[in-house]
């Protein structure tokens, strides 16, 4: 396509930006949209999947047709056969009527599953019998149905990880993925941050009546420069936080560290683990295992550490220790009525003899870790910082609401 063509779908869709990646994938999804051809389209978080699918159905022959967008993830495991296939009245405790579902509301035109990486593995096989004979059965029936629906696809999530962790099914992920779309993340688009703040400080002067904000030279750099971990969706929240915040209507490099959380801290877990990264995770399971391993390099640090002052006064002929306590993130060492230092980990709520660990001035024996146990641990506290509320306790692990109460319920931790 030209790029003037170019040019007049990003207005009607209200994409903004100028990086050769982002053209590509607009010009992909537009080549595609007059085939009926599945599409996966994967990006991390925030960098606006959302928009694609509808660029394919209003360029499709199918735009006159129902589009209907799914949130995958934001479905309980129980009730998302029932909401894509529907169910029969009486088909479990509460279906007081018939449901038609998705597939049968979009007959004829296009479903958009986001966060499609999300789906349990009994759904992915109807999903598959869908794609490849456009055949479903409702919950509860043993009718066959056809549908004519063209499915487009997303997710944040790796899916050839997910195929080798036994998350997600290997043909179903070739059905989708017969045209895939990336799309890059902010911090790979240069000058296109710049215009996107520009466009997001004029929206919300219009919008609360103020003078745009602006950047100064600094403040642009510091723009371009920041790893926008949250992408497309964390600028615009910043730049509304600054526009309703700052009585300078000129905002500096200095002005604009105070809205960014540190670099080195974008992947953690709120008010959990202070879990410091250079890269992203795919997962919870490797924000858990990064978590681990931390820890465990805390509590061989502070075993050092302890070892050094035990020798010190050992040598000097004081007492080991003073009735003083040393803390880390991971562990604490702590008096007891005997005299003897104990270490306590938090995360296995154990504690031992300080003098297990110091019976060879030349060995220190790292301990082993449940990584499930970690896990626990970490959602039994997100669920009650957040009063029991799955919704909240889900954003702060980073993670699905699905997920969270799978996980739930494979501890007992209703």
């Amino acid at each position: 396509m030209t790029k003037a063509e170019i040019q007049q779908v990003k207005l009607r869709f209200g994409i903004i930006g100028n990086d050769d990646n982002l053209v590509r994938a607009i010009d992909v999804a537009i080549q595609v949209a007059p085939t009926d051809l599945s599409v996966l389209i994967t990006g991390e978080s925030g960098v606006g999947k959302e928009s694609f699918p509808q660029i394919i159905h209003q360029y499709s022959r199918r735009k006159h047709g129902q589009y209907i967008a799914v949130n995958c993830g934001a479905i309980p495991e129980g009730t998302i056969d029932s909401e894509l296939f529907g169910h029969e009245k009486g088909a479990f405790t509460g279906a007081i009527g018939e449901r038609k579902g998705y597939f049968g509301e979009a007959d004829g035109g296009t479903i958009f599953l986001d966060e499609v990486g999300e789906l349990p593995l009994p759904t992915q096989a109807r999903l598959l019998r869908v794609l490849e004979s456009g055949e479903f059965i409702k919950v509860g029936s043993s009718k066959v149905q056809k549908t004519n629906v063209r499915i487009v696809a997303a997710t944040n999530v790796n899916l050839s990880k997910a195929i080798a962790d036994g998350r997600f099914r290997e043909d179903l992920f070739y059905r989708l993925n017969t045209v895939p779309i990336q799309i890059p993340s902010l911090r790979e688009r240069g000058e296109d941050a710049v215009l996107l703040f520009r466009k997001f400080a004029s929206d919300f002067a219009e919008k609360y009546r103020m003078p745009a904000i602006q950047l100064t030279e600094d403040g642009r750099q510091e723009l371009i420069a920041y790893s926008w971990p949250g992408n497309v969706r964390q600028l615009k929240n910043i730049t509304e936080q600054i526009s309703i915040i700052e009585t300078k209507r000129e905002i500096t490099a200095a002005i604009l560290k105070g809205y960014l959380p540190e670099k080195d801290r974008s992947q953690q877990l709120p008010a959990l683990f202070g879990v410091k990264s250079n890269k992203g995770f795919e997962s919870e399971r490797e924000i858990l295992y990064q978590v681990l391993f931390d820890m465990r390099q805390d509590v061989t640090e502070l075993k050092k550490l302890v070892h050094e002052i035990m020798s010190e006064r050992t040598t000097s002929g004081n007492s080991p220790i003073s009735s003083s306590y040393f803390a880390t993130p991971s562990a604490v060492v702590a008096p007891v009525e005997s005299g003897v230092p104990t270490i306590i980990h938090p995360a296995s709520k154990s504690s031992h003899s300080l003098n297990d660990d110091i019976q060879d001035t030349e060995e220190y024996v790292e301990e082993s870790l449940s990584l499930d146990d970690v896990e626990k641990d970490m959602i039994r506290k997100a669920l009650e910082k957040n009063h029991g509320k799955r919704k909240n306790a889900a954003k702060d692990l980073n993670i699905s609401e699905r997920t969270l109460y799978r996980k739930i319920k494979e501890y007992g931790l209703d």
